[in-house]
């Protein structure tokens, strides 16, 4: 099946390659997610392993697993699923990310397939994956609802996509872009739009329109008092995450 659609947004891919040089800088302008991984983690591994029956406790626990981190940066989930033994195709459409990426994978000793291409042209191409990891990209992405459907195709039947954004919300608006970009300063000012976030209805609404069975919905909580982040059952209200699977 030819796509025929391209829901790449320029200017938002400009704003990353941009900072593609600070991806692996705990300090930089990537800090948020370097905070954030740790939970983000822990929820991918999880889904992942209770959707393929892995013992996380276990060596190599996604061996055979093929995995997609589509808008994977400069690898901060890609490198983890190739420790646990997933072959992994780390996607990105910031061209200036890639070599960035590929530098580290190699100097951590880690053989990552990293790409600079998009989820449409990979789908185009007929590829399949176990896992599509989709994480923080929906809400910088042209046509949410094209690009979620390039997303399923590129699952494997009974495959897993997990995909997180951000809520809009006033209190989104305050945290994630007047708090990160112009209090704290964690990110350049303009990264995010507030108009793009999207509502975890929404998300799920829209899941479900290209095809995909919504299974489960976690909020990633910051708290600024222990400087900690924590995957909350409820508290949705700014940073989420989605599982749904391909049936």
């Amino acid at each position: 099946m030819n796509s025929a659609i391209n829901t790449v947004d320029d200017a938002e891919v400009a704003k990353f390659e941009a900072m593609a040089a600070d991806w692996w800088d705990p300090k930089g302008k990537f800090a948020p997610l370097h905070m954030m991984n740790p939970v983000r983690l822990d929820y991918i591994t999880a889904q992942i392993a209770a959707e393929y029956g892995r013992d996380l406790r276990g060596p190599a626990a996604f061996q055979g697993l093929r995995i997609l981190d589509i808008g994977c940066g400069g690898g901060l989930l890609s490198e983890p699923m190739a420790r646990l033994g997933a072959r992994v195709v780390g996607a990105d459409a910031a061209e200036g990310n890639i070599p960035v990426a590929r530098v580290h994978a190699q100097s951590s000793g880690l053989e990552i397939d990293y790409r600079h291409t998009t989820a449409e042209a990979l789908a185009d191409a007929g590829e399949q994956f176990d896992v599509v990891l989709n994480m923080e990209v929906v809400e910088h992405v042209a046509d949410p609802l094209a690009y979620l459907t390039a997303c399923r195709q590129l699952l494997k039947p009974g495959g897993l996509m997990i995909a997180s954004t951000i809520n809009r919300n006033p209190k989104s608006f305050a945290m994630a872009i007047v708090g990160a970009e112009y209090v704290m300063r964690w990110l350049p000012k303009g990264t995010h739009d507030w108009q793009k976030f999207i509502t975890p209805d929404e998300l799920f609404a829209l899941i479900e329109n290209a095809g995909l069975d919504p299974v489960d919905r976690k909020g990633f909580v910051f708290n600024p008092i222990s400087w900690r982040w924590s995957v909350s059952d409820r508290d949705l209200s700014v940073n989420y995450v989605t599982a749904s699977i391909k049936r």
